[in-house]
C-alpha cells in the first residue's frame, strides 16, 4: 500500500508553515508551464562525466507564494512522517543511513550522501553511509564545486552524467547552512500513477522539489541529533581542537546564522593559534533581538575560562531576569566579573538590543572598538562612547546609546583581531562596500578569511565578526524555500 503524504493535525496557520516543504506541487504556476521554466533557467549539457553550468533550477523556487497541491499520489512523494519515525527508531548516528534508505524507497534513488560544512568554512565533509564508518569518507571544497555552490546559493540543482542524474539540495534550517545532500538517480526517472508527462523536465521539476523537501526535513534531524552524537561534529573538524578551543566553541551559539522576517544575523570566528577568548551570541524574542560580541584578555585556557564567565553571566541575566534594560545587564555582568575574576582580568564587549517592530538599536560599549554601519552602499564607523570593560572597576556604570535602523541597513561588529597587526592590511570599509550583495553568512566568513590570509594563516589574535542585516519591522513572514530565503542568498560563483 502506498504511503499517504504527511498531513499534520494542527491549526491552519501552523499547518501552512509545517507542510510547505512537504506538498507535492509548485509555487503558483500551472504545471504545464514548468518545462519552459527550465529552459529559461538554463540548459544542462552533457560532456563526458563532467558537470556543466548552469544547473537547471525552476523559477518557482524563488517565488514567495505557497505551493498548490497538484499531483499528490500521481508521482512518488517523499514521506516525511516515515522518515521521522525511522530516525526515531534508529540510533542517533544512523540518521544519514535512514535518509538514504528513505530516498531509495520513496523516490527511487540509486544512493545518496550527506555533506556537512566544516568549521573552517572551506570544505564539506561527506558521509557515505554505514560502510564508511562514523568518520567522513571525503572532503569536498566549497569554492568551485557544485556542492559548494548549492550551499552558497541555497538553490537545488541537478546535473546530468553519462549514466545517471545527480541532484544536490541544501540542508538548511532558518538560514543555517548545515550542508548538502547529494542524491543519484537513473537517467530515466521512475514515476507512478496515470498522469501523462509530456516532457522529461516536468519530472525533474518534481524531483528537485521532493529532494529539496527531504533536505529541509533532514536539516532539523541534524539539529536535533547532534545533541546525542559526536558524528556530525567529527565531520565539521578539519583540524584538531585544543582544550581552550573546545571551551571557546561551547560558548558560541548552536547556529552561527539565523534568518527571521525582520533581520538576519550571522557570526564567524577564526581562532588564533593560541585561543584569545573571542565570543559572539544572539537570541530572538518576540519583539527584541539581543546580540553580544566580547573579547576576553589573554590567550589560551585562561582567556577561554574568562570568556566563559562573562558569556555565562550575560546569558544568566537575560534568561532569569527577562526585560532587564541593557545598561543593567552590562552592570550585572561587570559585578560578576569583579567578584570572580582576578583583579587584572577584564573583557571588552558590545551589547546590542534591537527593537524588532521599529528597528531601534540600543547599544552598550564596554571598552570595545567601533563597529561598521552600511546604508545605501556607504560605510561609516560608529564610535559609541566607551564605558569601562567588564571587570575593570567594581562601581562602573553603563549607558545605552541609540541608533535607528532602516530596511536594508547592515551592522558589522568585529573584535580587534580584525583590525590589529597584519589585519590592518584588510580595508574593512572598502570590502563592505564591495560585498553588499553577500548574505551575512558568506560575508563574515569572507572577511575573517581575508584577515587570516593577510596574516599568512598565523593569527596572533582571534578574528571575529558578527553581522546584522535589518529587513524591516513586523511585516509579512519571510520568504522561504527549504530552510532559507533564496532571494537574499549569495550569487553563484560558477557561472
Amino acid at each position: 500500500m502506498a504511503r499517504r503524504p504527511f498531513q499534520p493535525s494542527v491549526g491552519p496557520a501552523l499547518a501552512s508553515n509545517i507542510t510547505e516543504p512537504l506538498i507535492a506541487g509548485h509555487y503558483g504556476k500551472p504545471r504545464s508551464t514548468l518545462s519552459d521554466d527550465f529552459l529559461r533557467a538554463g540548459e544542462v549539457v552533457q560532456v563526458g562525466t563532467a558537470h556543466r553550468w548552469p544547473p537547471v533550477i525552476p523559477e518557482w523556487w524563488f517565488a514567495p507564494s505557497r505551493p498548490s497541491v497538484v499531483g499528490v499520489g500521481r508521482r512518488r512523494t517523499f514521506d516525511a512522517l516515515a522518515l521521522l519515525t525511522a530516525v526515531e527508531r534508529a540510533a542517533p548516528a544512523d540518521a544519514v543511513d535512514v535518509l538514504a534508505s528513505q530516498l531509495v524507497n520513496d523516490l527511487g534513488a540509486l544512493g545518496s550522501s550527506f555533506l556537512i560544512a566544516d568549521h573552517s568554512g572551506g570544505y564539506l565533509a561527506k558521509f557515505g553511509g554505514r560502510d564508511g564508518g562514523d568518520r567522513p569518507t571525503e572532503r569536498v571544497q566549497i569554492v568551485g564545486t557544485p556542492q559548494g555552490d548549492v550551499l552558497r546559493t541555497q538553490r537545488p540543482a541537478r546535473y546530468e552524467l553519462e549514466d545517471r542524474t545527480v541532484v544536490y539540495a541544501p540542508v538548511t534550517a532558518r538560514g543555517e547552512a548545515i550542508g548538502v545532500i547529494e542524491v543519484h538517480f537513473p537517467r530515466r526517472i521512475d514515476r507512478t500513477g496515470a498522469k501523462r508527462v509530456e516532457k522529461a523536465d516536468d519530472d525533474f521539476d518534481w524531483l528537485l522539489y521532493e529532494v529539496g523537501a527531504a533536505a529541509h526535513i533532514f536539516a532539523y534531524i541534524v539539529v536535533l541529533n547532534r545533541r546525542y552524537t559526536d558524528q556530525f561534529e567529527w565531520g565539521r573538524r578539519s583540524v584538531p581542537f585544543r582544550l581552550a578551543a573546545e571551551v571557546q566553541r561551547r560558548l558560541l551559539p548552536d547556529s552561527f546564522t539565523c534568518e527571521a522576517a525582520q533581520a538576519t544575523i550571522a557570526g564567524w570566528m577564526e581562532p588564533a593559534a593560541t585561543v584569545a577568548g573571542d565570543t559572539f551570541d544572539y537570541t530572538f524574542g518576540r519583539t527584541t533581538l539581543d546580540l553580544s560580541l566580547t573579547d576576553a584578555m589573554g590567550h589560551g585556557l585562561a582567556a577561554a575560562l574568562l570568556a566563559t564567565l562573562v558569556v555565562s553571566s550575560l546569558r544568566n541575566v537575560r534568561r532569569e531576569q527577562a526585560g532587564t534594560d541593557l545598561a543593567s545587564v552590562a552592570a550585572r555582568a561587570n559585578a560578576v566579573m569583579n567578584k570572580y575574576a582576578d583583579p587584572e582580568q577584564f573583557v571588552t564587549g558590545l551589547l546590542l538590543r534591537v527593537d524588532l517592530p521599529s528597528g531601534e538599536v540600543r547599544a552598550v560599549n564596554a571598552g570595545h572598538i567601533p563597529c561598521y554601519w552600511v546604508r545605501g552602499g556607504e560605510v561609516r564607523c560608529v564610535h559609541w562612547p566607551a564605558d569601562p570593560p567588564f571587570g575593570m572597576f567594581p562601581e562602573s556604570s553603563y549607558t545605552a546609546r541609540v541608533l535607528q535602523l532602516r530596511p536594508g541597513d547592515r551592522l558589522l561588529l568585529v573584535t580587534d583581531g580584525m583590525v590589529d597587526r597584519n589585519a590592518i592590511r584588510v580595508d574593512l570599509s572598502a570590502e563592505l562596500t564591495a560585498t553588499t550583495r553577500l548574505h551575512p553568512r558568506e560575508l563574515v566568513q569572507f572577511l575573517t578569511r581575508l584577515v587570516r590570509d593577510a596574516c599568512d594563516d598565523q593569527l596572533r589574535d582571534d578574528a571575529t565578526a558578527l553581522c546584522l542585516d535589518w529587513h524591516g519591522g513586523s511585516g509579512p513572514e519571510r520568504s522561504v524555500a527549504s530552510g532559507a530565503d533564496p532571494t537574499r542568498a549569495s550569487a553563484s560563483l560558477l557561472g
